[in-house]
């Protein structure tokens, strides 16, 4: 076995593994070693931003995952892409950048997380950030990850989706990360210059020049090592050879809110009995490991089109030709945007305190694909658009645990979509709210009629169905590993993000998010990862 040593051992190049390590490796006495199980993102489906809708689905770039059997989806299995590639799922995402609601993180401090207010985050917040709109009290300007708004590049049916947004009564919104979140406009995205802006290139890729980082991929971790309660170090598989890097210093653990808990419970943290029921002896007991799970599911209305959609430019060959021409030309056009190109934050009742519901509007659709699933490149034969929504506070929680001791075999994924009744409903009310958008000028105009569900169905119970049949994952899980002041309650690391418990040891990525926020999940990975750098930087 092949022992090295570093200062921090960070597991994990995602969105927040990837901010921890450059900011950390600012610092010239420390020597910093990252740990990823993918590989390089030096991919054209990963730095081609509407190349995501195939790196959703390649097995070199992303885990794949399923969900368990879900009984409020009717059985279904969810389809989970995480990236497994340097910057994680920042590198296989849609790209969207949405800090979420102020409340969401202000009732992260109410519940004794010290420094989790929103105004405590917003610099962390502008640290990171580039805005090519400029600074302002909310924006930054001059950090490592460029945000740019579409509004002057989306397609013409996008524009009409917001005019009639207006129209049935929402305020228009130019940026909804700035004052406030609520309103109906145009997406805001994380790329430069036509490509990708992912936590690798944004802070990896600079940071590597450093002579006191290094960045292994293809490292496979096994198992924390620990000294009684302290962390040492960790094991991993690297090909043929099991390595063991020893941290003299910090390990930290930003494997993502399916990884993070899966690695803790391989490493003998968590509930002692589910432990015993996988051969693993317990190293510390903390039951809230891999509890908690949280995420965003949502559904999606289609509707024929009476002018040409972006079906006909990703589903015909001199469609993709001129797209391709044009993004090799210009850096501009469908294929540099997300699919995404507008939504909003709006309430599904008025005598809701914020608003509840994420909207989306793509002007393509692909219903003959898996739902959840986003067939970008094999989108619908006839001219279609789809208008859809998400929950932003979804009540229902999961769990992720180990199936068994084998580091390769996936854990067991149980979002437990609609266990609280609440979602549902929830999910039933909006669907009038997507309708009266498309029955407004000047979208309606431009529309075809409502092909799925269809007119005819009105009615809760045939709603509820449709919902049950068709509804998915928005891809935003997090919460399995819980920020709190109270590990008995189910805490897992406190505030400062140090393990319950354990010396040496943070978590740091959407697993601690002991709520989840309003919307993409990307934007707080990050911050996440610029405040942990904080954190850890404080204490080295």
């Amino acid at each position: 076995m092949d022992i090295i040593e570093t200062d921090v051992a960070v597991i994990g190049a995602g969105s927040s593994g990837c901010v921890i390590a450059g900011r950390l490796s600012e610092r010239a006495d420390l020597r910093v070693t990252v740990l990823e199980a993918g590989g390089s993102d030096l991919h054209p489906w990963v730095r081609m931003p509407i190349g995501y809708g195939a790196s959703f689905y390649h097995p070199r770039l992303n885990w794949r995952y399923y969900t368990d059997p879900e009984t409020g989806l009717n059985g279904r299995r969810a389809y989970w892409p995480r990236g497994k590639v340097l910057g994680g799922s920042s590198s296989v995402n849609a790209m969207v950048f949405i800090r979420g609601q102020a409340r969401d993180y202000d009732l992260w401090a109410e519940a004794g997380n010290t420094g989790w207010s929103y105004e405590d985050l917003l610099p962390h917040f502008k640290r990171m950030e580039n805005n090519l709109a400029g600074a302002d009290q909310w924006r930054a300007r001059g950090g490592p990850v460029t945000v740019r708004s579409i509004g002057q590049e989306v397609h013409p049916l996008a524009r009409a989706y917001v005019a009639s947004a207006v129209a049935a009564g929402h305020t228009a919104n130019p940026d909804f990360n700035g004052a406030t979140q609520e309103g109906v406009g145009f997406y805001q995205i994380t790329t430069k210059n036509g490509f990708r802006a992912s936590a690798a290139t944004a802070y990896l890729h600079p940071a590597m020049k450093r002579g006191n980082l290094q960045v292994v991929t293809h490292a496979y971790v096994t198992r924390i090592l620990f000294d009684g309660r302290r962390a040492t170090g960790v094991e991993y598989r690297h090909g043929d050879r099991l390595v063991r890097l020893m941290a003299r210093r910090q390990v930290v653990l930003s494997a993502g809110a399916v990884g993070s808990p899966q690695i803790l419970e391989l490493s003998g943290i968590g509930d002692p009995e589910r432990l015993a029921e996988v051969g693993i002896d317990t190293v510390h007991a903390l039951t809230g490991v891999g509890e908690n799970l949280q995420d965003h599911v949502g559904f999606d209305l289609c509707y024929l089109s009476k002018v040409p959609t972006l079906n006909r430019t990703f589903g015909t060959w001199t469609g993709r030709m001129a797209a391709g021409i044009r993004y090799v030309m210009t850096r501009r056009g469908p294929l540099s945007l997300s699919v995404n190109h507008a939504g909003g934050f709006v309430r599904s009742d008025p005598a809701r305190q914020r608003p509840n519901i994420q909207l989306y509007m793509q002007p393509m659709s692909y219903t003959r694909g898996v739902p959840g699933k986003r067939a970008l490149m094999q989108p619908d034969t006839f001219q279609g658009v789809m208008i859809g929504m998400s929950n932003c506070h979804p009540l229902s929680r999961g769990s992720i645990h180990l199936r068994s001791a084998d580091p390769d075999e996936a854990p067991s994924i149980r979002p437990n979509y609609f266990s609280a009744q609440g979602d549902l409903e929830e999910m039933v009310d909006s669907a009038a709210l997507l309708r009266s958008i498309a029955a407004q000028d000047p979208l309606v105009a431009s529309l075809d009629g409502e092909l799925k569900p269809g007119p005819e169905v009105t009615d809760r119970e045939g709603l509820s169905a449709y919902v049950r049949d068709t509804a998915g994952s928005i891809f935003h899980p997090c919460g399995t590993c819980a920020m709190g002041t109270d590990p008995g309650a189910g805490a897992v690391v406190a505030p400062d993000l140090r393990v319950h418990g354990i010396e040496g040891l943070t978590v740091a990525d959407a697993s601690v998010m002991p709520l989840i926020t309003s919307g993409n999940l990307n934007a707080p990975a990050l911050m996440i990862g610029e405040k942990a750098a904080s954190l850890i930087a404080a204490r080295l």
